[in-house]
């Protein structure tokens, strides 16, 4: 009996084992088979589910991390289409201008419209040249199809046009065909449309006359075009008279600035209080 106490002691590890593996054994035997094919294969699907997740997880983190990639390769892209855009419609315009056969371009300076007060009766533009560019006030602004304005204020490095389409602007005209002479100015309400004032009814101007710029004005160098004659009304002693702007403000990139005129012995000599032009 002592033997096999000691036989026991020293291999119970095994005997263990030995009677654990006869227990699962007839645990597996008389077990329900349908019920161990159901675990097994629900912790397959388990195991399955939890590998899908797994893998959805980092699909979604790599996906994240392409996307921003792919949006900071758009986004320079991007960038530099505008800037060649912007720098290919620049030249357009720079060459449509300098093509113009009315005009010596190389005796203007030529100047971008950077910015624009929209006002009912007190628009204003700024271009991007200044005293530095050789801008004086009262500079005449223009493009090729006619009469902007007048430099009204110079930095160092831009300058303040006062347009055709401001309350305060005024200029001396003639028509083309008919030599009649009047101020324009603008009124207010629509862009496109200014009005000539002091020509009188002994005048014979008719309808799509041309207005130019004259000699009378104490700025604007003679012979640019302002606009058509749209609408003639007889009043008592002068007419009232629509003109058609021959500039297109809404689409107004870049300008021409003219030397300046010069002309003070003329207008000492007519005083200097007679000039209806005069900038406020």
């Amino acid at each position: 009996m002592q033997k096999f106490f000691n036989l026991f002691s020293k291999y119970n590890s095994y005997l263990l084992f030995v009677v654990y593996c006869a227990i699962s054994f007839l645990f597996i035997k008389f077990q329900d088979d349908n019920l161990l094919t159901r675990l097994r294969t629900n912790g397959i699907g388990f195991s399955a589910f939890i590998t899908d997740k797994m893998m959805s997880y980092s699909y979604v983190l790599n996906l994240k991390s392409e996307n921003d990639r792919l949006m900071r390769i758009n986004t320079d892209l991007l960038s530099r289409v505008l800037n060649i855009e912007t720098a290919a419609f620049d030249e357009r315009s720079r060459q449509k201008i300098l093509a113009d056969t009315t005009l010596n371009a190389s005796k203007f300076i030529m100047a971008r419209v950077v910015n624009r007060k929209f006002s009912d009766r007190e628009n204003m533009l700024l271009i991007n040249a200044g005293w530095k560019n050789g801008i004086k006030k009262d500079m005449t602004v223009l493009t090729p199809e006619g009469i902007v304005g007048r430099v009204s204020t110079v930095s160092e490095h831009f300058a303040k046009v006062m347009p055709v389409i401001n309350s305060d602007f005024k200029v001396s005209v003639v028509s083309d065909k008919s030599n009649s002479m009047g101020l324009l100015s603008w009124s207010g309400g629509r862009e496109s449309i200014a009005q000539v004032e002091h020509i009188p009814i002994s005048s014979s101007l008719k309808l799509n006359e041309q207005f130019l710029t004259s000699d009378f004005s104490t700025f604007a160098i003679r012979g640019i075009p302002v606009g058509k004659v749209v609408k003639i009304t007889p009043d008592k002693l002068f007419y009232t008279v629509e003109v058609r702007l021959a500039v297109d403000f809404s689409s107004l990139t870049h300008v021409l600035i003219a030397p300046l005129k010069i002309e003070a012995e003329k207008i000492e000599m007519m005083g200097e209080n007679t000039s209806l032009e005069t900038l406020p």
